[in-house]
Formats: structure tokens, C-alpha cells, sequence
């Protein structure tokens, strides 16, 4: 069934409701004629026997009135009976020999009118249906029976049926294409969506599906569809720009490293030149790792994989192990870090991942920032805020939006080397914790990082452990 196109079987659905509509409507029609037709036929027995029962309590006789055109011969009839079950009279030969009711019906008759029916009549060899009244004359009890054929009935019923069993398969048929082609109209517009989804490649990005414009399901699928591709054009174009910067932050460590061996081949000639120039290598085959590791560490953040070990930290001993980890290069440029004891505040993270995220901000504070480095934490909504702050000259207003992009330095930033990753791992270190990072100008003077990271549960009291 699934490999049968879709306008063959809204058609096939449509054909089975409209026979399930056509033939219900027909049965109801059939039905409705046939009700009709049997009340009409009913009434006419009424008007013959009451027009009869006066005829025969004035003394006239049924078989008179049936020679004189009162009851139409062929068509219909009647009988007088007697209260015995004698035959009085009748408009026909046949019908004088034996009476048409039964014992039971006679009796029946006497007491009101009673309607039956009878396959075969003396003299006409047709379905009929009767009318049995009771009536007196001179005192005695009769019954008047008259009767007619139901053959105009049958004829008209079985007219009709004839002309819906050529009429309703045909416009079934009708209504069988007409759902066709109007499923295939419906569905002219999925097919030019497939035809251009089909045409679009990474290098036609750009390329959007057509938009019917009719306002019903269909749009709104292609406007759908359509946002998906600008976000797959987005997220592309970001893929794009990463590789180019990843490969031109590569190749200049990459260029160095190959100068200085070839420089120690060509041209140390001593013991200490080629210690220098293995040392110098050495520098860049390190920025070369670390550049790896944080592309791999970028790369695990945008498929949300970043290993996690979470544990209850404590935000000084945090601050602390920073602290001691920088203090060489805080002594050796002049730019002391400061940090603000944070007693009682524990985050919920992994603390090495933690330590690299501040270990970034202040390795960014002490080569941009100025005069003192300073780290300070803060309790907010079931948060831990953790600031690093300098008195620096801060980031241009304008590169505050995109400080955490990849890549991304401001210009005298870029004259003092570096990658422009470290916030930007900052950031997917933070929100891997199901945290924040944000830059903002400090009261310091310079720029203020803060992250956001979710509080640790608070620890029971020890008389509460006892219990």
C-alpha cells in the first residue's frame, strides 16, 4: 500500500466514501418510493371500499358496479362476504366460486378494517393487496373485500431500480476522476517542492522551495521548510567559516614549525643552535595540541558531547587552584589576581572543566587587561554567578555581542597572537553545565565575564545525617 502514489489512493478513498454515499442515497430512495407508492396504493383501497359500502348498503350489487366501470377490470376487484364466509357477489367469475379471506382474516374483518396480501388471485395471476371492511345491510353483518394489483408498483419500483444501477456506477466513475485529477491539483504543489528540494545542494544553499501561496496546510509546509533551510544554510555557512579559520589558525603555527627545522638543517652547526631551534619547534608543536584540543572540544560542543564528570565544587577551591596555577605569569607581567573568598557556595560541575573555563577568562585578563585581575562569585536564583574582572581598556562596545564567537578578536587583540577560542570554549563549557557565559563592561573600568552555573544541593546538616 505504501508504494501506491497518493493521488491513486485519495482517489480509491474518495470512490469507496462516494459508493458508501451512493448507495445509501439510493436504498433511501428506493425505500422512500416504495413507502410512498404503498400509502398511496393503500388510500386508493379506502376511497374504493368506502365508495363501495355505500353502494352496497343501498342496495346495489359489487358485481354491478363492476360491469359498470366502478372497479376496473383487470386491476382491481372485490367480493362481498357474508358473516359465514359466503360468497354475495363479485366483479369477476373467478372470484364468486370461493372467498379470498381466510376463516382467521374473516374474522378478523368483522371487528375493523384489515389490510393483507396474496400472491396469486382467481382470475389474475398477479401479486395483489386487499382491504377487508366490515359493513351492514338489513341488519346483517358483511364484509366487503376489494383489491388491486400491485404490478403499476412493482413496475414503477422496478423502474427506478434499473435506472440507479446504470446511473450509479456511472457517476461513481465521474466522481472516481474527478477525485483524481483534483488530488493530482492538490498535489501539483508537492511536486514542485520535491522537484526543487531535489535541485538543492550545499552549493545552492541559497535555494528556497516555492511557496504555493494558497494560506492552507501546503504553505505553511513550504514556509516550514523553508525556515529549516535557512537554518541548515546558517549552521553551513558557520561549518564554512570554521574549517577557513581552523585551517588559517593551523597553518601559521604549521609554517613556523616547519622554518625553524629547517632552518636547524640548514644551519646549526652547534650543539646549543639546535637545543634553541628543538625548543622553538617544541613551542609551536604545543600551540599546535592545544589549538587541537580546543577545536575537538568546539567540535563536541556543537553535537552536545562534552564529557562531564559532575561532583559538588566548592567555588574557593576553585578560585584557588586558578589562582596558584597563574600566579608565575600574574607575578611575571605585574598584574596580581585577587580572589574573593566565596564561603559556603558550591556549584554542581566538572571541576576540571570549570578550572579550564577560568583558567581561560584569566589567561585572557592578564595578556588584554590591566593593573589587577579580580574573581569573585555570587549566589542568584539557585545560581552560582562566577566573575572574572580587570581594569583593562575592555572590549570595543561593538565586539561585546560577538566576543564568544570562534575566531573572534578584537583588532589589538589580534596583533598579540592567539587563536580566538578561549571564550568561545568558555561559552560551551558553561552551557554544556546548563549554564550561561556574558561579557559586559566592568565598574572596574575593563570587562567583566561572568558565568552562570548551577548551584550544588545543599548539604545536609550533620544532627539531620544521625537521624
Amino acid at each position: 500500500m505504501r508504494s501506491v502514489p497518493i493521488r491513486v489512493r485519495v482517489a480509491g478513498a474518495f470512490a469507496i466514501a462516494m459508493a458508501v454515499v451512493l448507495a445509501a442515497t439510493g436504498w433511501f430512495l428506493y425505500a422512500s418510493l416504495e413507502s410512498h407508492l404503498s400509502r398511496a396504493l393503500d388510500r386508493d383501497l379506502h376511497l374504493r371500499a368506502d365508495d363501495l359500502s355505500a353502494l352496497v348498503r343501498q342496495g346495489g350489487s359489487v358485481a354491478a358496479a363492476g360491469r359498470g366501470g366502478f372497479v376496473e377490470q383487470g386491476e382491481a376487484f372485490a367480493q362481498l362476504l357474508d358473516a359465514g364466509g359466503r360468497v354475495l357477489s363479485a366483479t369477476s367469475s373467478p372470484l364468486e366460486g370461493k372467498p379470498i379471506l381466510t376463516t382467521q382474516e374473516l374474522g378478523e374483518a368483522q371487528h375493523g378494517a384489515l389490510f393483507t396480501e396474496r400472491p396469486v388471485v382467481p382470475g389474475l395471476d398477479e401479486h395483489a393487496r386487499l382491504l377487508a371492511t366490515p359493513l351492514r345491510r338489513d341488519g346483517r353483518r358483511l364484509v366487503l373485500v376489494v383489491g388491486t394489483t400491485a404490478q403499476d408498483r412493482s413496475e414503477t419500483l422496478s423502474s427506478l431500480r434499473n435506472e440507479m444501477l446504470i446511473a450509479g456506477p456511472i457517476a461513481l466513475l465521474l466522481a472516481t476522476v474527478a477525485g483524481y485529477l483534483l488530488a493530482g491539483f492538490s498535489l501539483r504543489s508537492v511536486e514542485a517542492m520535491r522537484r526543487r528540494a531535489a535541485a538543492i545542494s550545499a552549493e545552492t544553499a541559497s535555494d528556497r522551495l516555492p511557496v504555493p501561496g494558497t494560506g492552507d496546510e501546503l504553505d505553511r509546509l513550504a514556509e516550514t521548510l523553508n525556515a529549516m533551510l535557512a537554518r541548515l544554510e546558517e549552521a553551513l555557512e558557520r561549518e564554512r567559516g570554521f574549517v577557513a579559520d581552523a585551517g588559517h589558525e593551523l597553518r601559521t603555527p604549521l609554517a613556523l614549525l616547519r622554518t625553524e627545522l629547517e632552518l636547524a638543517l640548514r644551519h646549526a652547526d652547534t650543539k646549543e643552535e639546535l637545543r634553541e631551534a628543538v625548543l622553538s619547534s617544541s613551542g609551536e608543536v604545543e600551540r599546535l595540541a592545544q589549538l587541537a584540543e580546543d577545536l575537538l572540544l568546539i567540535a563536541r560542543s556543537d553535537r552536545g558531547q562534552i564529557p562531564l564528570r559532575l561532583d559538588d565544587v566548592a567555588v574557593d577551591d576553585l578560585f584557588a587552584t586558578v589562582t596558584s596555577r597563574f600566579e608565575w605569569r600574574a607575578d611575571e607581567v605585574g598584574r596580581p589576581i585577587h580572589a574573593e573568598p566565596a564561603p559556603g557556595l558550591r556549584v554542581r560541575g566538572d571541576r576540571l572543566r570549570l578550572e579550564q573555563a577560568l583558567g581561560n577568562l584569566i589567561d585572557n585578563a592578564l595578556r588584554h587587561g590591566g593593573d589587577v585581575v579580580q574573581l569573585d562569585a555570587t549566589a542568584v536564583d539557585g545560581r552560582i554567578e562566577l566573575h572574572v574582572r580587570d581594569r583593562g581598556a575592555g572590549f570595543p562596545p561593538d565586539f561585546l555581542a560577538q566576543a564568544f564567537e570562534r575566531f573572534s578578536r578584537a583588532d589589538s587583540a589580534r596583533a598579540r597572537g592567539g587563536a580566538g577560542l578561549g571564550l568561545s570554549i568558555v561559552r560551551a563549557i558553561a552551557e554544556a553545565h546548563g549554564g550561561t557565559a556574558q561579557a559586559t563592561s566592568s565598574h572596574l573600568g575593563g570587562t567583566d565575564i561572568r558565568l552562570t552555573i548551577p548551584a550544588a544541593a545543599p548539604r545536609a546538616k550533620p544532627w539531620q545525617d544521625e537521624q
